[in-house]
């Protein structure tokens, strides 16, 4: 007989608030425009978190609107005072993942995902100048120390383990250097095998169904 675990980071709960942002990278430049999407059945108000105090995007002057399947806050034009945390929050205390994003007016951004990859993915960071429109030459940081240097301004890493995880962020000669942003790596899912009764369980987060 087998015990067989299925263990899953990416899974989600059915009855979960998840948040999601259009484009997927974590820094942007003033003037550009950003989704955050709020996948929750009861409609939940998508919140943000500047200087400890904590405000619903819809009480920004941006333009937000709800769609059918949750929330939505598209902020356009970007500041830098909309920098931040920001998440999904309910009425009845249900509270999402949450995502930081970085605005500056700055020449240099750096754009790596704003949500976590999965161990084993391959994922790209770009080096991108306000003012060219054409790949440059970067030199890539993690933790404050070099890391690689680039003549496209990109920087691909196959196959990410968890050990890459952490603080990234790019220069440009000439032009300046990005601020950081936070690499997260999540762990892929697994299974494991054992002799014994047969099981399955599945794990989605804190919620388990065994078969």
């Amino acid at each position: 007989m087998t015990l067989l675990i299925l263990l899953c980071a990416h899974a989600q709960k059915v009855d979960a608030v998840f948040l999601h942002i259009v484009p997927n990278k974590s820094q942007f430049f003033e003037y550009e425009s950003v989704s955050f999407y709020c996948e929750e059945p009861s409609h939940g108000d998508v919140l943000y978190k500047m200087k400890e105090e904590v405000e619903q995007c819809s009480k920004t002057s941006k333009k937000t609107t709800v769609t059918t399947t949750g929330s939505k806050c598209t902020i356009h034009p970007l500041y830098a005072s909309d920098s931040g945390e920001y998440w999904c929050g309910t009425a009845g205390g249900k509270r999402s993942n949450i995502i930081n994003i970085t605005v500056t007016a700055g020449s240099v951004i750096l754009e790596s995902p704003a949500v976590p990859v999965m161990e084993g993915e391959a994922v790209t960071l770009r080096c991108r100048n306000k003012t060219s429109l054409s790949n440059i030459a970067a030199d890539f940081y993690k933790n404050g120390v070099h890391n690689r240097s680039s003549s496209s301004g990109s920087l691909t890493i196959q196959g990410v383990l968890k050990s890459d995880e952490g603080l990234y962020k790019c220069k440009i000669a000439g032009a300046g250097e990005s601020p950081e942003s936070w690499l997260s790596v999540s762990a892929p899912c697994f299974t494991v095998t054992r002799r014994g009764a047969t099981v399955l369980l599945l794990h989605l987060g804190s919620l388990s169904l065994f078969y």
